[in-house]
C-alpha cells in the first residue's frame, strides 16, 4: 500500500510517497481503510522538525475516517464493512486516569501522526478504543476532517463553562480549531464575536451566525470590552493577541488557551489577572467522552465543520502548501479514493 513518508525535518518537500507494507491488526485492533483524511498544522510543524518525530520515516496525520476491512483478535462491537471516524488521542490504557478517561493527563499521551504514524496512508490499525461510528447522515469529507479540531475546541469551551446565551469570542477564526469553536459556539446558543486578520473571514463568519468581528491587528480587546466583554475568550495564537484577549474578557471571564503560533513566550501583566478574577486556562486535546460527545455535535446537534478545499491524496504537498498560505476557512481534506 502507499503512505506519504516524512523522510527527514526540512519541510513540506520532506513527504514522500511510498511503498509500506500493510499493518496487520492485532488483539482488540482493528484495520481501517481510509476514506478522507485532513491536514493540521501539525502536519507543517512536524515536517520542520518542531516537534521532530522520534523515528523516520514518518507517516503524518492526526485525522481520518474509512472502513473497517480486517478486525483482529478479542475485537468486539465492530465488524468488517463498519464506517468509522478515528479519534487521535492515544494513552496507554491502563493506569488509573487512562481508567477514568483522563487520557490527556497520562504520561504515555500520545497524538496520531505526531507520536505514532498517521493517516497519510492507505491504511492504518487502531485500538478499538480509537474507532467511533460514523454517523450516516454524516459526509466523508467531515467525518474524515473534523475531529482534532473540533474535538479540542469541545474540551476547551467546556474547561471554560461556556454556558447558552453566553458571550464567546474566537481568536483567529480562520483556523480549524478556531472554526470549530465558533460553531460549536453558535450551537451551543452563545452569542459569538471572532477576531481574524482577513475581513474576508470575518465577513465569512458573520454570514455563519457570528454576531461580528474584529481585525486581529486593531484593539479588539476594546472594542470587545465596549460591548459588555466576554465569558470566554478561544485562544490559539499567543504573545501576538495575549493581551488584547485578556482585555476582551469581562470581570471573571476565562480565556481558554490552547496552543501559540505567534510564540511560546509572552509577559503577562499579573494586576490586571487578579483585579479583573481572570482565569487563564491551559487545554489540549480531548478524552475519549469528549470526542464522542464533539461527533455527536457534528452529527445530529447543528455544530457545522467547514471544509475549506480537498484535495486527492496524491496531492498531499500542494494540500500542505494551501494550508501554509493561511487563506483557508476550515479544514483541508484529503480523499484517498476514487
Amino acid at each position: 500500500m502507499k503512505a506519504w513518508q516524512l523522510i527527514d525535518t526540512q519541510g513540506i518537500g520532506s513527504y514522500q510517497l511510498n511503498e509500506v507494507e500493510e499493518p496487520e491488526p492485532g488483539p482488540d485492533e482493528i484495520r481501517v481503510t481510509i476514506s478522507h483524511s485532513a491536514l493540521n498544522h501539525l502536519d507543517l510543524w512536524v515536517s520542520q522538525g518542531l516537534p521532530a518525530p522520534k523515528h523516520l520515516p514518518h507517516i503524518g496525520g492526526a485525522d481520518g475516517a474509512g472502513t473497517v476491512d480486517a478486525v483482529g483478535d478479542e475485537v468486539s462491537g465492530f465488524d468488517i464493512g463498519d464506517e468509522v471516524i478515528i479519534d487521535p488521542s492515544f494513552s496507554c490504557g491502563e493506569c488509573t486516569l487512562c481508567r477514568n478517561d483522563e487520557i490527556v493527563y497520562c504520561d504515555s499521551f500520545q497524538i496520531l501522526g505526531e507520536h505514532r504514524p498517521g493517516t497519510f496512508t492507505e491504511k492504518i490499525v487502531i485500538p478499538t478504543i480509537n474507532a467511533i461510528r460514523k454517523p450516516t447522515a454524516m459526509s466523508w469529507e467531515v467525518a474524515g476532517s473534523f475531529g482534532l479540531v473540533t474535538a479540542t475546541a469541545l474540551r476547551m469551551m467546556e474547561r471554560a463553562g461556556l454556558k447558552p446565551e453566553q458571550t464567546l469570542l474566537v481568536v483567529g477564526v480562520g483556523g480549524g480549531v478556531s472554526a470549530a469553536a465558533m460553531e460549536l459556539g453558535l450551537a451551543m446558543r452563545a452569542k459569538v464575536y471572532v477576531t481574524s486578520r482577513s475581513q474576508d473571514k470575518i465577513d465569512w463568519a458573520v454570514e455563519q451566525g457570528a454576531a461580528g468581528g474584529f481585525l486581529s491587528g486593531a484593539e479588539f480587546g476594546a472594542e470587545m470590552a465596549a460591548l459588555g466583554g466576554a465569558d470566554v475568550v478561544i485562544e490559539n495564537v499567543g504573545p501576538a493577541t495575549i493581551r488584547q484577549s485578556m482585555r476582551a474578557a469581562r470581570k471573571g471571564g476565562r480565556i481558554a488557551i490552547c496552543g501559540a503560533t505567534s510564540g511560546s513566550k509572552m509577559e503577562l501583566t499579573i494586576p490586571s489577572l487578579f483585579f479583573r478574577q481572570l482565569e487563564l486556562i491551559g487545554s489540549s486535546m480531548a478524552n475519549h467522552a469528549q470526542f464522542a460527545r464533539a461527533t455527536t455535535w457534528v452529527g445530529t446537534l447543528g455544530a457545522r465543520a467547514p471544509v475549506s478545499k480537498v484535495f486527492d491524496f496524491t496531492d498531499l504537498p500542494a494540500a500542505l502548501e494551501y494550508l501554509d498560505a493561511g487563506e483557508q476557512v476550515g479544514k483541508v481534506v484529503l480523499r484517498h479514493e476514487g
